[in-house]
């Protein structure tokens, strides 16, 4: 399928990020391949998933559907905002591409990566395997960056999720539960690629916005996909109702 039949299908759409932990329930391999039928079924336009297993297993039985490729650490470091770990290297690319993914997705902040490589040099190897470029970023500087070194979609993934953009967020009073529709509006308006939305989405209400906004597609994850965190959410408005 080529890049711009990818993004067409991409285009308006939800896509699913079906994601588990290493050591929580639903991290088996049969599980995850059930919750990707499972979206599937509901209509998810595409996938993003992290792990070359669960790519491959997905190809064994859809060789049609656009998957967002990720690599990330088994278990997150507790200072995860202040570490590159998604995709952090060209080694890390090869492996989501080798194993099926369209689109490769990656760290696009400015800061330094484990490997000692670039972000240039990441988007070049990406483009060499004839692969589609999704920067995630956290702030609007982050986005224009990785858009104008040639990036083919930048994504609001890690909003609220680095060290940076938690400062910066703060300062501009954003609510830390809430998608972030300021960095969603400033980057549609300025920058040419596409932009996804991605990130604390637990609504059909708050798709909506993000579509109304302008965005390119959106992503949706713990509100499907992650039952411990729906039950939390719930727990915690509960109590807060009593």
């Amino acid at each position: 399928m080529s890049n711009t039949k990818i993004l067409n299908k991409l285009k308006n759409q939800i896509i699913v990020s079906v994601q588990s932990s290493f050591g929580e329930p639903l991290y088996d391999e049969n599980v995850m391949i059930a919750m990707v039928k499972s979206v599937m079924s509901g209509g998810a336009s595409a996938l993003r998933l992290a792990g070359e297993r669960d790519i491959k297993n997905v190809r064994k039985f859809d060789t049609e559907i656009p998957i967002i490729g990720i690599t990330k650490p088994k278990i997150i470091p507790e200072n995860f905002e202040e570490l590159v770990y998604i995709t952090p290297s060209a080694a890390d690319c090869e492996a989501v591409i080798q194993a099926g993914a369209d689109v490769v997705a990656f760290d696009g902040t400015m800061r330094q990566r484990p490997s000692g490589e670039k972000l240039p040099e990441i988007i070049d190897f990406v483009h060499s395997k004839g692969k589609l470029t999704m920067a995630d970023i956290s702030t609007y500087e982050e986005a224009e960056n990785a858009a104008n070194l040639g990036c083919d979609i930048v994504s609001t993934t890690l909003s609220g999720y680095t060290k940076e953009s938690i400062a910066l967020n703060s300062s501009l009073g954003k609510n830390p539960e809430e998608p972030d529709y300021k960095l969603l509006t400033e980057i549609v308006k300025n920058i040419k690629c596409p932009v996804i939305l991605e990130g604390r989405i637990w609504t059909p209400e708050q798709a909506a916005k993000a579509f109304e906004l302008g965005a390119f597609a959106v992503v949706i994850g713990s509100a499907v996909t992650r039952p411990h965190e729906i039950v939390k959410r719930f727990i915690k408005k509960g109590l807060k109702a009593v």
